[in-house]
């Protein structure tokens, strides 16, 4: 009933009153409605909250309301409401953090009914789904497209296997030994936190915790706590190659989640008020900014010839790892890198029910250079179409800012755009 009473008041105030409304006063009186909507969604699907660092009190008062099942009608009924009420708030387009916020809010309420609706039994299309969800859809590729980059990888590497053979057995020089994960990963994430300081100012109290786990369907991952602290995962059941202690501390870390999630609390939460942003729902347009900058992330901390540098003099030799092959090494990641929309179009073709789970698995063999396993499928099978925000989330990140300047011969203005991204309300569309 309170719930109901203070969309009532809310609607009495948009349509029974013909004073001019402050919009940020409009926008704000609609955040506990949705904050509280996501946490109810969330009794529901243990995957969907993300992040809360809102009023303890909404979270004790949406616990109470969990039932054997999903509410979906009156959870969709509520979004459509707060939808509604949201489409008459009237923003002057030069006040453009409130257009953002705006923006934000109407294109979250899009996936937060698409999601309800999935958990009731609504089935989408791999690109309806993440066009709903992630307000983003991958184009398709052709085959050719990863023919040509896996004849140059068979160029490249010497012997006369099978080029997925020929990759794994030169990958297995640079795996890092166990013992060494830890030395290695805490060096490349302390120089991804040195670098980023001198370019985004941090709060004073930010921190972390590193901690290593196994049975996890994924590599990383950064549990944001509030009060600028996370919780940073990394998955050991996986062969670490020694690239990817640097994907993963700018990644999980600076200035990738963990950065963006403190900007986002200390800007928009603490500093402006407005409580939406205290709560993160995963399978949201949010997560392809996030995830798209955290991947492009990687590259402004990290420039190549940099990343080069000290991978070779600090990160090799912590591993106990030969740099011989280094540059040869550096070529066939960034060409395996270009096969990571193969796995976009494998599991397009299979989540829509076109391919079965072995015709799915020998194309990407063929395609994406992976082995089919249980272990290939456990992320999409999981996480669906959520898989585009890494690879498309990326790309749209990376064209939105050398767009407008931010190339690798203009650092400055590159520090100066994706800072911006990091610490406003944004959605994917406002890249294209």
């Amino acid at each position: 009933m309170k719930r109901i009473l203070s969309l009532l008041v809310i609607s009495t105030m948009f349509f029974g009153c013909t004073s001019k409304i402050d919009p940020n006063t409009s926008i704000s009186s609609l955040s506990e409605d949705y904050v509280k909507t996501i946490l109810e969604i969330g009794l529901y699907d243990p995957m969907y909250v993300d992040a809360y660092y809102g009023p303890e009190s909404w979270k004790k008062e949406v616990d109470q309301l969990k039932e054997e099942s999903i509410p979906a009608e009156r959870l969709i009924k509520k979004v459509e409401d707060l939808e509604l009420l949201l489409e008459k708030i009237s923003i002057e387009p030069e006040n453009e953090m409130l257009v953002l916020r705006k923006k934000y809010m109407a294109k979250q309420l899009i996936a937060v009914k698409a999601r309800i609706k999935m958990l009731n039994g609504k089935t989408y299309t791999f690109d309806e789904e993440s066009s709903k969800l992630y307000d983003a859809v991958v184009p398709p590729f052709e085959n050719e497209h990863f023919a040509s980059v896996i004849e140059q990888l068979e160029k490249l590497l010497p012997g006369k296997e099978n080029v997925i053979d020929k990759v794994a057995k030169f990958n297995r020089e640079f795996v890092i030994p166990k013992d060494k994960i830890d030395t290695v990963f805490r060096a490349a994430i302390e120089e991804s936190r040195r670098r980023t300081k001198m370019h985004i100012d941090l709060p004073d109290n930010e921190n972390f915790e590193l901690e290593y786990v196994t049975d996890k369907a994924w590599a990383g991952y950064n549990w944001y706590k509030g009060n600028n602290f996370s919780l940073i995962q990394v998955n050991i059941d996986f062969p670490i190659l020694i690239d990817r202690a640097i994907d993963l501390a700018s990644h999980e870390g600076y200035p990738g989640h963990h950065v963006y999630n403190s900007l986002l609390e200390t800007n928009l939460v603490k500093n402006r008020g407005w409580l939406e942003f205290s709560v993160y729902p995963l399978f949201s347009p949010q997560s392809l900014i996030a995830e798209g900058t955290a991947n492009y992330g990687i590259n402004v901390v990290f420039p190549r010839e940099d990343r080069m540098k000290f991978e070779k003099e600090v990160l090799f030799p912590l591993a106990g790892l030969d740099t011989a092959k280094v540059d040869l090494y550096y070529q066939i990641q960034e060409l395996t890198h270009e096969l990571t929309y193969a796995r976009t179009v494998a599991m397009r073709n299979y989540l829509d029910g076109k391919w079965t789970k072995e015709e799915t698995g020998k194309w990407m063999e063929k395609y994406a250079l992976r082995r089919s396993s249980e272990a290939s499928f456990r992320f999409p099978e999981t996480y669906r179409s959520y898989i585009i925000n890494y690879n498309w989330g990326q790309d749209m990140v990376r064209d939105f800012i050398e767009k407008n300047g931010g190339t690798e011969l203009n650092p400055e203005k590159r520090w100066e755009l994706f800072t911006h991204l990091i610490s406003t309300p944004q959605v994917p569309t406002n890249l294209k």
